[in-house]
């Protein structure tokens, strides 16, 4: 008899040891640790073996040049070059090596766009370090240097001409950079759910974009203690709802696990399983709109073994994997 169960969709891993090197030897919660925890636990609970593993390449400077200053660019490279260095008056650091980690970073959201538009994959996580959402056109912030979420947004924008990018930020803290980069336009939507008030103190629901961009943001702050059940209520009532309506050529997620229960840098009480769910709602509304195609990027989830978790749970639901008992 023929077997009518599905295969489970192509999921794209993007992992490069590079991402190790940033901030090596320095105590931080932005940790090498956090992305060997997330290997192993993939490794061992058999969900490895299940995805593409692939290692990017660094991205050209001009693509990082497409959402940050010559000038800011320089001045990171430079840091680097006398590391250990803090770039901001807060906690953003680089060591020898963060530079180039950066440039792999945003290659790996530039080279699943490639996978996603070239039918190569049907989803996309890139595991990388370091995080990007905060960083702004000329500044480091939170722990972030280039904006990778925001450069695969205009690499998919320029590269493969598409008009209608949706952005949804789930981490924790409001993705300020991110929100800036396409504040004045309409063809990105950024979207964010976060805890306020909070770092960085941006993300009221007021802002919602400007001129061109206006109706284009979506912000959702929520305060501290807020949990599965309001999460999961904006995600069915607002944000699916909005995801519709604007018919996205394409899904980005800013997929930080720091609102979780036990998250040592924020107050929010999701649950694991509370990631999976949001997974599964965006995958089947963008089912219908592009074929299901989401690609998503770390950013912040500094409980080693709860983030370890939840990108388990997160890759489970993108590509429709069943874990082994």
């Amino acid at each position: 008899m023929e077997d009518k169960t599905p295969l489970p969709h192509r999921v794209v891993f993007y992992y490069h040891p590079i991402f190790l090197e940033h901030l090596a030897g320095i105590q931080h919660p932005e940790q090498p640790q956090r992305l060997r925890q997330i290997v192993d636990y993939l490794q061992k609970h058999h969900l490895w073996e299940k995805m593409e593993i692939k290692e990017p390449q660094p991205a050209d400077e001009k693509w990082i040049h497409s959402n940050h200053s010559l000038e800011y660019m320089e001045s990171v490279k430079r840091a680097c070059q006398r590391a250990p260095m803090l770039l901001d008056g807060g906690d953003t650091y680089v060591t020898e090596r963060s530079y180039e980690a950066a440039l792999y970073a945003a290659g790996a959201g530039m080279q699943g766009v490639d996978d996603l538009m070239n039918d190569h994959a049907d989803a996309v996580f890139c595991a990388v370090r370091p995080p990007g959402h905060h960083a702004e056109y000329d500044q480091a912030m939170g722990f972030c240097l280039f904006n990778n979420i925001a450069i695969a947004a205009r690499y998919a924008h320029e590269r493969y001409h598409l008009h209608r990018i949706f952005i949804l930020d789930w981490d924790v803290h409001h993705g300020n950079g991110t929100q800036n980069s396409f504040y004045h336009s309409s063809e990105f939507y950024f979207c964010s759910l976060h805890e306020w008030p909070l770092y960085p103190g941006t993300g009221r629901s007021g802002e919602i974009g400007r001129g061109a961009g206006e109706g284009y943001t979506l912000n959702f702050p929520l305060t501290a203690g807020c949990g599965d059940k309001e999460y999961l209520e904006i995600m069915e009532q607002k944000i699916i709802p909005a995801i519709r309506h604007y018919k996205p050529d394409l899904l980005l997620i800013s997929a930080g696990f720091d609102a979780h229960m036990d998250d040592p840098l924020a107050g929010m009480e999701l649950s694991t399983e509370a990631y999976r769910k949001m997974t599964e709602m965006l995958k089947e509304v963008m089912e219908t709109i592009n074929g299901g195609k989401i690609l998503s990027m770390l950013e912040g989830g500094y409980h080693l073994s709860h983030l370890s978790e939840s990108v388990a749970a997160h890759l489970e639901a993108l590509g429709g994997i069943v874990r082994e008992k």
